[in-house]
């Protein structure tokens, strides 16, 4: 693999080490309900091939945390479920979590904006407690949130 076009030199290393790309480690880690999800949605070859991503992953806790019915209807609905899914990936960048502290907002693939607000705890990208950070991928990184973000309208 390439050196990563803008990334430190210590990121693109970590990178070419890393033989698991996202998709993968989200299975290794344990990320049931959003790899179940991803696969509905037809994201998963996107996900697993070359490129480069940033992924905010909620946790199986934070699905379930959504109303009774959320999981379900989004699986009924494909559109929607891409658009909630792709509101959490960050198409041709790394963004580690020292970059995420230093900005203000980040464009998603589904096109928004999430906000980035940095606590005396840590970083919350839209409300979302980022609980696991620079979870290193081959082709991206990836970073456990404790909430499921949901683009508006």
């Amino acid at each position: 693999m390439t050196e990563v076009e803008g990334a430190p030199q210590e990121i693109s290393d970590a990178i070419k080490r890393s033989d698991r790309n996202i998709i993968q480690t989200l299975a290794d880690r344990n990320f049931v309900t959003l790899v179940e999800l991803i696969n509905i949605a037809g994201l998963n070859e996107t996900l697993a091939e070359d490129g480069i991503y940033t992924v905010f992953a909620p946790t199986d806790e934070a699905f379930d945390r959504l109303p009774e019915n959320a999981v379900p209807a989004l699986k009924n609905n494909t559109p929607e479920l891409r658009r909630v899914l792709t509101y959490h990936v960050v198409d041709g960048k790394i963004l580690m979590e020292n970059d995420i502290k230093n900005l203000e907002s980040i464009r998603t693939l589904e096109g928004g904006e999430l906000s980035v607000n940095v606590t005396a705890t840590g970083i919350q990208i839209e409300g979302a407690n980022i609980t696991d950070a620079d979870i290193i991928t081959s082709n991206g990184v990836i970073h456990q949130i404790d909430k499921v973000l949901i683009p508006l309208r």
